[in-house]
């Protein structure tokens, strides 16, 4: 099963797109996959409050993962890591527009009435999949063009 396949059926399941992101790259990272749902909880629908999208802080917490900072040459992890977060937060506003959630959805989710809109207007089936989807594509092509070295 692909990364994208793995967390298209993780949001399927009802779980967040933070979850979805980050727990489909969870085997590679070493994180047991109900811990990464776990810390991944309460990113999703831009941290409840409708601001970085969930998909966003799921594919920021892979890229961290991966190339982040452990105490050992501090300086070099941290360009990488932050390089990295940056390409993959153009490259996703350049996709599809914004990198926070309620710009994405043109609703605001932090409130009752725009949790309602979004859900009467199916945004969490129709747009947030998409969102997962490039969020995945994205941080695959980046891993591939700068793989970590352990």
């Amino acid at each position: 099963m692909t990364h994208k396949e793995k967390a298209l059926e993780v949001f399927e399941d009802k779980f967040n797109c933070a979850q979805a992101v980050f727990s489909s790259f969870a085997k590679e990272l070493g994180v047991p996959e109900e811990q990464a749902l776990k810390v991944a909880i309460c990113f999703g629908a831009g941290m409840r409050k409708g601001e970085v999208c969930g998909a966003v802080s799921g594919a920021l917490m892979v890229l961290g993962m991966m190339y982040g900072d452990s105490g050992e040459d501090t300086a070099s992890s941290k360009a990488i890591s932050h390089q990295k977060a940056s390409e993959f937060m153009d490259r996703f506003k350049s996709v599809n527009g914004s990198c926070v959630c309620k710009e994405i959805l043109g609703c605001d989710i932090s409130t009752s009435e725009g949790m309602d809109y979004a859900g009467e207007n199916k945004y969490f089936n129709e747009i947030c999949p998409g969102m997962v989807e490039a969020a995945v594509d994205i941080l695959e092509d980046i891993i591939r063009t700068q793989p970590v070295v352990e």
